[in-house]
């Protein structure tokens, strides 16, 4: 048999901690490792307590939802929540950390990012990388049992059903709605 390779393995984990997320926009999970041993881990969505993006919508300004706490601060606030230490860390983010993400992970210690998507990838970030000698590699995830595009997939399906609104019989339609929530429910 062969092992997932660590690299696989802790990606897997942050696509795992996406699928928390209650952000509309972007599902971004985060999972930081010392020593090969997860320390913490961290998905992107509200302040806890308060109202969640996915039930009254992401609150924007210039572009951003100012909601939204990211996924790699997530994981970082639970590290110093705890007390656990960040230095040589390493992490595991589903897509690129944004600017604000870059900084505090270079501030906290972190040694090495490894990433799966590109995001918006700002070159600000990526000189702060290289000058604060982050190591930051591209490490997608090949080896999943976890669909990693669901979000795409289920607003491609919500498109459509929205489309055949007009052209299909109502108890067709709500047929297929019906298999539609089905396929796509998580609990």
């Amino acid at each position: 048999m062969e092992r997932i390779s660590w690299n696989q393995y802790f990606m897997a984990q942050s696509h795992l901690l996406a699928l928390r997320s209650t952000c509309e926009r972007l599902m971004v999970g985060a999972t930081i490792v010392r020593d090969k041993r997860i320390i913490a881990g961290g998905y992107n969505g509200s302040v806890s307590g308060t109202v969640h993006c996915i039930d009254e919508g992401c609150y924007v300004i210039d572009g951003h939802c100012v909601r939204t706490v990211h996924a790699e601060i997530n994981a970082l606030l639970q590290c110093a929540k705890f007390g656990v230490a960040t230095d040589g860390a390493e992490i595991y983010v589903t897509h690129f950390p944004c600017l604000q993400c870059c900084k505090s992970l270079i501030q906290s210690g972190v040694r090495k990012v490894y990433y799966a998507e590109d995001y918006k990838n700002h070159p600000y970030a990526v000189e702060l990388f290289r000058d604060a000698g982050v190591q930051v590699e591209k490490v997608q995830l090949v080896q999943v049992g976890v669909d990693v595009q669901m979000q795409e997939k289920r607003r491609y399906v919500d498109q459509l059903l929205e489309k055949l609104e007009n052209s299909v019989d109502g108890q067709d339609l709500a047929s297929i709605k019906s298999e539609a929530e089905r396929l796509f429910r998580t609990k």
